[in-house]
């Protein structure tokens, strides 16, 4: 009977982790044109942006690329196709191409501005020390970070978040129950084996006994 109920307890303890696991992901995620693009739900946009920063990562580390030269050979080349096309459309019965509807969503910055401003409030919350464990486990991620990210170097660390990204809230978006059935399994199973090495050996170390101070 002790054995279920405290599986039971794991269990529900792992249900409202994967809960709230759920919760961040989907306010994180947010909706409209940056949740698009994130879940691949316009598959041509997220697959050009893609390719785009893969063509980009590539040129800087694989063929070592300067930045100042990139950008200038692409103004370049932006410059002389906008002047080609008005000209031919000059003489032509094209009709002028108004560059002016090229803009970006103004959306994508105010979900910008909100996610910056909560990740900024998060920080100092975690930063004042009012929750110690979760102050003590940032600063250890935080330094996981540091040691990877010293033997990568910055552009790779970047376009390897970018990735994970662009890539990770799809497929966990496509395969929800199978990778909740997994993350559930493998905590279940993580906490066993901890309570068996805590059983079998922890519990078996011997102690000495504190003794009381003698009170005058």
């Amino acid at each position: 009977m002790a054995t279920s109920s405290t599986d039971s307890d794991h269990d529900n303890k792992t249900y409202q982790n994967m809960a709230n696991f759920k919760r961040y992901f989907h306010s994180f995620i947010g909706k409209g044109h940056v949740s698009d693009v994130l879940l691949w739900r316009n598959t041509r946009l997220s697959a050009s942006i893609l390719l785009g920063v893969t063509a980009i990562w590539s040129l800087f580390e694989v063929y070592e690329y300067n930045f100042v030269s990139l950008v200038c050979h692409i103004s370049i080349i932006v410059m002389l196709i906008i002047y080609i096309t008005y000209t031919m459309a000059k003489y032509t019965q094209w009709d002028l191409p108004d560059f002016e509807e090229i803009t970006i969503p103004e959306s994508t910055f105010k979900w910008l501005y909100r996610k910056t401003n909560k990740l900024l409030l998060k920080f100092y919350y975690i930063a004042s020390g009012e929750d110690l464990v979760r102050f003590l486990s940032t600063m250890a991620l935080l330094w996981m970070i540091s040691v990877i990210g010293s033997h990568f170097s910055s552009l790779n660390l970047i376009y390897l978040c970018f990735l994970c990204v662009g890539t990770l809230p799809a497929i966990y978006e496509q395969h929800e129950g199978e990778i909740d059935y997994l993350v559930s399994k493998g905590i279940r199973d993580a906490k066993r084996l901890l309570e068996q090495f805590d059983s079998n050996i922890l519990s078996k170390i011997p102690r000495g006994q504190v003794k009381e101070k003698k009170r005058n």
